[in-house]
């Protein structure tokens, strides 16, 4: 059986009636593997995480995406995380007897579904029709506020959809790429200048680590601040690195880690190195898990 992963991120983690409908259209008939749906109230953001038979994940994937542009108001939209559009970003992911070819027509036909709607797309990553559209980061810069003047420049004509900002549902990037980890690192601070400091310690774009992107966040309703990261490359940059060091940083403020997440679904193979690094168990093997 070839099974493809998605995780589509939309801007709308309060109100969970909102989010049940968007969950409830991507379920409609669907033979899928709802594998989580993580919403956080902060962010104001939900990640659907599902996974199936390529032309499954795309059917459902076109019927989240159609609810959330329909129940989502950009316009109205406040949250701690970098967003551009209601269906802010959707990467489909090879998880099994997929190629990367088969993926990539996943995304493309998603996308001219989406640009169908009347929503701007962009594709990243392994989609990218431009080398300076291969990175999310380098597309949201200045985000959702940003797009009524960049969509009067030609180079930011988007690869599907309407050529001119929609207030509504902003814009939305989608793609392929290797599966990463979302992991964040909550501390016992409300000192966000503390915490960006912390941040150029691990993120790739300030000398640290190659394979992170990281940003720190507020979480007002708990008083903390948030290291909040993707690892593109957990093989190359394994999370008992990037937290280490975070903790190295995080001690030399005299602040204290509350604790951690990882967002969404983790490869097994991510935590292999963790578990020799923490427990110095370095005869383990991965067929030991059941």
């Amino acid at each position: 059986m070839k099974v493809l992963l998605a995780e589509v991120n939309v801007s709308e983690g309060r109100n969970i009636g909102l989010i049940e409908e968007m969950k409830s259209a991507l379920m409609e008939g669907a033979v899928l593997r709802l594998l989580e749906v993580n919403s956080d109230k902060d962010h104001n953001r939900t990640v659907f995480t599902y996974s199936g038979e390529p032309e499954e994940v795309l059917e459902g994937t076109k019927r989240l995406a159609a609810k959330a542009i329909e129940l989502i108001d950009m316009t109205k939209h406040t949250g701690a995380h970098p967003r551009m559009g209601a269906v802010d970003v959707v990467p489909f992911i090879p998880a099994r007897d997929v190629t990367q070819e088969e993926a990539l027509e996943v995304a493309r036909a998603f996308g001219t579904f989406l640009g169908s709607l009347g929503v701007p797309v962009y594709y990243y990553e392994e989609a990218a029709t431009k080398p300076e559209r291969k990175s999310l980061v380098d597309i949201r810069r200045g985000e959702y506020e940003s797009f009524p003047e960049k969509m009067t420049k030609d180079e930011w004509r988007p690869d599907e959809g309407p050529f001119e900002f929609v207030p509504k549902s902003g814009a939305t990037v989608t793609g392929v790429r290797f599966p990463l980890v979302a992991f964040n690192v909550n501390l016992r601070t409300d000192d966000l200048a503390a915490a960006k400091q912390i941040v150029k310690a691990v993120r790739a774009a300030t000398g640290g680590y190659q394979n992170v992107r990281a940003i720190a966040l507020e979480i007002p309703d708990k008083k903390m601040v948030q290291i909040s990261m993707n690892l593109t490359q957990y093989q190359k940059t394994p999370i008992h690195r990037v937290f280490e060091t975070i903790k190295s940083e995080t001690e030399s403020r005299g602040i204290l880690i509350a604790d951690t997440e990882l967002v969404g679904p983790v490869p097994v193979m991510a935590l292999e190195d963790m578990m020799k690094f923490y427990l110095r168990c370095y005869s383990f093997n991965m067929e030991q898990l059941y």
